[in-house]
């Protein structure tokens, strides 16, 4: 049955009662496509009257986002994920079978309007590639025959979710997304995976015992930094958020786990979802917060059902809600926010945004979002792996996780393995191990190159590097940790690395919307043997430039396939470079140039054709 745009508007409505609340509009969008298996004008039209607003406002926030479709898409919409190692593992076969057996081009539907087919980036498998999702329900280690089985059962009516996990498993337990997912948890560690020993009513009394700058001295003693990247102090960040004059504070979970390579929080929010929740329970007593957000990215869609039900199963229990743990007065709640797909979104403000229902639009900073963030109001915002540590920081003790890792890196870090190697899956190790130590921890073949922390963090050699360390003060690691052989095309890993990085920049500034496109093409050049010594001295400066003066994060590492490449693997791009000496420069291609003049000329040859008109 077809959803009234009422419906799905009142089923938002605005906390002061006053209509729908117009920061729900992902949600809304996500109700509308879910039902209608697209974005239709109209609707859009009756959505944005609803909201009081206008139909540019809308289609401008839904036009951002990669999972929703402004035309129609299919009846089941199937994106393939286009990542690196998924085309280390069979991506091109995959690609062709899925072309052939639903008659879709890439990028269309089918003539039948059964299917819809379209890539996307990375949606966390990158242990379990080629991997596809079919109506926000996952497919994993995808092979030729098993994609005619699948697309026929279609066919035949059955449904994306029932073809996944046959039988009666209910979306909302573990055993159902363990059924679609291998969780892949290759070590339990001090901190995360280890056998539960305080349920999550104990670690939050222990934290209600203490008063709120007493939690916050304890994570900052344990000197916690954020595992979302950027390393920032936790405990700093919560002073901040509770220094700030205001009556009303928020706490969101990062959960947009957006960096190619990097499935690390899909595990936690498997296998401890409930430690997740505690940590934010812990924050928002710490700095005073009334509500919660639990930022999900889009291609984690099949997780929101089960996490709705771990956040009831809290409420039932007294956790969340009003007068969390017996405690009058201290009431705090988390909803889910799908997201949409766009990696920007990782970016603390940019998720702000999102959760406001916008673009993903980074904002300028200052102000930060712990002193002016969701709503405008303070803001503590720390990824899936943060929360988690800080529930086992109240629970053992600050001490106890500063006794582990190093100086400027105390702890554990969960790292995500996937590319050349015997073992993917998800590690435990503490902050100073070498890269040597992880290569032989994880059965790593022939390891020629890894690329550590994703394509925004480091590709280092082997050969020369492996005695690097994993620690803030050396190798920074995000999570991501992938490792490439002798035999891989370096260059051609670089190129899908910045490809990725011009597809997902926001646009918003100069430097990243045009510097990272210019860097592909010189890639390009490089790859075609038609660059010379003078173009890499280019990539170097153009790099650093991007670096320098982006708006937000995203601009500030993505040079970095090239700058690190070029630091690393000096002669893979000598090997590339032209030895033509005559007066053209080498990255100039005579041909290309004439294309388009060509193309007219002919045209103008045929009186019909368009470009004649």
């Amino acid at each position: 049955m077809t959803r009234s745009i009422d419906s799905i508007l009142t089923a938002y409505p605005s906390s002061d009662g006053g209509g729908p609340d117009r920061t729900r509009l992902l949600d809304m969008l996500h109700d509308l496509q879910g039902d209608r298996g697209w974005l239709p004008e109209e609707d859009l039209r009756a959505l944005a009257e609803g909201l009081d607003t206008t139909y540019l406002d809308v289609v401008e926030t839904a036009s951002f986002y990669h999972l929703f479709h402004l035309e129609p898409a299919g009846r089941h919409r199937l994106h393939l994920a286009d990542t690196v190692v998924a085309r280390m593992n069979g991506y091109d076969e995959v690609l062709e079978a899925l072309q052939r057996e639903t008659r879709a081009p890439l990028g269309g539907v089918s003539d039948d309007g059964e299917f819809g087919l379209f890539t996307t980036p990375c949606i966390g498998l990158s242990d379990q590639e080629p991997a596809m999702l079919i109506d926000d329900v996952v497919f994993t280690n995808l092979k030729p025959k098993r994609i005619r089985r699948i697309v026929q059962a279609l066919r035949d009516g059955a449904s994306a979710r029932s073809v996944a996990v046959p039988g009666d498993l209910p979306p909302d337990t573990r055993e159902y997304v363990e059924s679609l997912v291998e969780t892949n948890v290759r070590t339990r560690g001090p901190v995360f995976f280890r056998p539960r020993v305080t349920p999550a009513e104990g670690v939050v009394a222990e934290a209600l015992a203490l008063a709120p700058q007493e939690v916050i001295e304890r994570i900052a003693e344990s000197e916690l930094r954020g595992r979302g990247g950027a390393g920032f102090s936790t405990g700093l960040k919560w002073r901040l958020a509770a220094s700030a004059p205001t009556p009303r504070r928020h706490v969101i979970c990062n959960a947009d786990e957006g960096e190619p390579g990097t499935f690390k929080d899909r595990a936690l929010l498997t296998r401890t979802p409930e430690l997740v929740v505690t940590g934010m329970i812990v924050a928002a007593h710490a700095i005073g917060a009334q509500s919660g957000i639990l930022y999900l990215r889009g291609e984690y869609a099949y997780l929101e059902p089960y996490l709705e039900g771990q956040l009831q199963w809290l409420r039932q229990r007294g956790l969340l809600g009003r007068s969390i743990g017996g405690r009058e007065g201290f009431d705090f709640d988390i909803r889910i926010q799908l997201g949409a797909g766009a990696y920007v979104c990782g970016e603390e403000s940019a998720l702000i945004e999102s959760c406001e229902g916008k673009r993903g639009t980074p904002r300028l900073k200052p102000p930060f979002p712990a002193q002016v963030g969701y709503l405008g109001e303070p803001t503590c915002i720390d990824n899936v792996e943060s929360f988690v540590a800080v529930a086992r920081i109240i629970e053992e003790g600050s001490h106890w996780f500063h006794s582990m890792g190093t100086e400027d890196s105390t702890g554990t870090r969960l790292i995500s393995v996937a590319g050349d190697v015997d073992r993917p899956g998800i590690y435990e190790i503490e902050w100073g191990t070498s890269v040597e130590h992880v290569l032989h921890l994880v059965g790593a073949r022939d390891p020629y190159a890894v690329q550590v922390g994703g394509p925004s963090g480091d590709c280092i050699s082997v050969a020369h590097e492996s005695t690097r360390r994993i620690a803030f003060e050396d190798l920074g690691c995000n999570g991501a940790f992938t490792v490439f052989d002798s035999t891989r095309d370096l260059l051609g890993i670089v190129r899908e690395h910045m490809k990725f990085f011009v597809a997902e920049s926001c646009g918003i500034c100069a430097p990243c919307r045009i510097g990272n496109s210019v860097l592909l093409d010189r890639i390009d050049a490089v790859r075609a043997g038609r660059a010379s010594q003078r173009d890499l001295d280019d990539l170097e400066r153009w790099g650093t430039l991007i670096r320098r003066t982006s708006r937000c994060g995203l601009g500030a590492t993505s040079a970095k396939p090239v700058l690190t490449t070029l630091r690393a693997f000096p002669d893979v791009y000598r090997r590339q470079l032209s030895t033509d000496t005559g007066p053209l420069l080498a990255t100039f291609d005579p041909s290309a140039a004439l294309d388009d003049y060509l193309r007219v000329a002919a045209a103008l040859t045929e009186p019909n054709t368009e470009a004649a008109r």
